[in-house]
């Protein structure tokens, strides 16, 4: 069974030419075409895609993606490539972590500094954001 882009944009609720983007960067291989000069993809294509999607979703870049799936499509990376991508991907995940603790606790104070109704000029929050520059 083959889709043709449109087909395959709805199924994975993508922009046509978000799939254009993909090939052009490897990501999607290049589809055939059928005899009126339409793109045809295999049905894998539907789950590739979703993967590619869900893993932006995680905060992967494209980059990343692509060298996650050169590991199954060319067996480019090496185990130990693959090592120091997860080890390096990790910290860079650690860190988002440990930066969302701090802008939580922030926003906890704040919170707690202003629990009533004052004007924007009275606002502790505001003040606070002010000094905090």
């Amino acid at each position: 069974m083959y889709l043709r882009v449109g087909e395959l944009a709805d199924k994975c609720n993508v922009n046509k030419e978000t799939i254009r983007y993909y090939e052009r960067l490897g990501l999607l291989p290049e589809p055939s075409r059928s005899k009126s000069g339409y793109r045809l993809y295999p049905y894998e294509t539907v789950e590739r895609l979703k993967f590619i999607k869900r893993m932006q979703d995680l905060g992967f870049t494209l980059n990343e993606i692509d060298k996650l799936l050169g590991v199954v499509d060319r067996d480019e990376a090496k185990c130990k490539d693959m090592y120091d991508f997860t080890v390096s991907k990790l910290e860079d995940i650690q860190e988002k972590i440990a930066d969302l603790k701090r802008i939580e606790q922030m926003l906890i104070n704040l919170k707690e500094r202003c629990p009533e109704n004052k004007d924007i000029y009275d606002c502790p929050i505001i003040e606070s954001l002010i000094e905090n520059k």
